[in-house]
């Protein structure tokens, strides 16, 4: 079942719960940190972009995940098939890095004596910019982009999570912006021209168990002459109202129902630089996945643990848009995750 959002409301009522479930193509729905009444430990927010093209890619965290905060720089050379990621723990952060309410607006900022992370707006575009000192062999990291041509639809979920009364999942995906920028790591400059280069913006706020375990792809690129893009996954919460699974083609959305990820194994490991494959309950998203590669990022501080493999590599295969033209999709550059958190 997909329940589609329609109207303006908050998000919560006011015992904590939400108002309503489901998905939306619009930020319909009013996030507020104060109507939350689970403990403020369980509270996760945060900010990640990801820009890309088929040489690099940039992916850039801001979190406040209750006990801890967390700040995350990756730089990707795909044609190296080399990437690094270095990120920055905060304890007890508790909301302190204000992370706004809205995914349309409200900006972030953050600096100390070894990382700057600034995401602000200026009209309809979005500006990201970082600095971090000694992110590889003590060389510094510095990056600013541009991201504009926001399409008209984006994914917007809102959901429970079962039998976790005031356990939510609010999120909003927008894939296939416009970037423009560069990014720097001492002296060698990575080009991230508007013509071949897309934003990603993943919006998270919600309540969540300790344990979870999840599922996401993304990508974006230029099909038929027009931007083409989807968002899949699951695991992040009931998904018994609506899935986030949802293609965009030329700036509007088209919902599919489930998706599933068929990572391959060897014995009972996941063999995450294999061929995957991905199917759909409505038949309208059967694509073959062939990695290149694997950005395992793994953390684990006493209770706290976090197995991340974001896979990045090639998709092929066909998508159906909701007026049945079938979207052929070849080498089209994107990533699939699959994220285990004790947290």
């Amino acid at each position: 079942m997909q329940r589609e959002i329609k109207k303006q409301m908050r998000l919560l009522n006011e015992k904590g719960e939400l108002m309503t479930r489901g998905y939306a193509t619009k930020p319909l729905l009013e996030y507020c940190r104060e109507d939350i009444r689970a403990s403020k430990w369980r509270i996760k927010e945060w900010d990640y972009y990801l820009v890309t093209n088929e040489d690099y890619a940039v992916a850039l965290t801001v979190a406040d995940n209750g006990y801890i905060g967390f700040l995350s720089v990756s730089l990707i050379d795909f044609q190296r098939r080399w990437f690094k990621t270095t990120s920055m723990i905060k304890p007890f952060t508790f909301g302190k890095l204000n992370l706004p309410a809205s995914s349309n607006e409200g900006d972030i900022e953050y600096k100390d004596a070894r990382i700057e992370m600034n995401f602000s707006h200026e009209g309809k575009k979005r500006l990201l910019k970082c600095i971090m000192k000694k992110f590889y062999n003590r060389k510094d990291f510095h990056c600013e982009f541009v991201l504009s041509d926001e399409p008209r639809d984006s994914m917007i979920i809102a959901i429970p999570f079962q039998n976790k009364k005031h356990a939510f999942y609010y999120n909003r995906k927008i894939n296939c912006m416009t970037a423009d920028g560069k990014a720097y790591l001492g002296d060698k400059v990575y080009e991230f021209p508007p013509d071949r280069s897309f934003g990603t913006f993943d919006w998270g706020r919600g309540v969540w168990p300790y344990k979870n375990t999840w599922y996401w792809g993304s990508a974006s690129g230029i099909i038929n002459g027009k931007k083409f893009g989807f968002n899949i996954g699951y695991g992040f919460g009931d998904t018994s109202m609506a899935t986030e699974n949802m293609l965009f083609y030329d700036g509007f959305a088209h919902k599919l129902e489930e998706v599933t990820f068929h990572i391959p194994k060897r014995g009972k490991t996941f063999a995450y630089m294999d061929s995957w494959t991905f199917s759909s309950s409505d038949g309208r998203f059967e694509m073959n996945f062939q990695p290149i590669i694997d950005r395992n990022d793994s953390t684990s501080i006493g209770f706290i643990s976090s197995d991340q493999h974001q896979v990045f590599g090639y998709f092929t295969g066909r998508a159906v848009l909701d007026n049945g033209e079938a979207i052929e999709v070849k080498n089209l550059l994107g990533f699939a995750e699959r994220v285990v958190n004790r947290w």
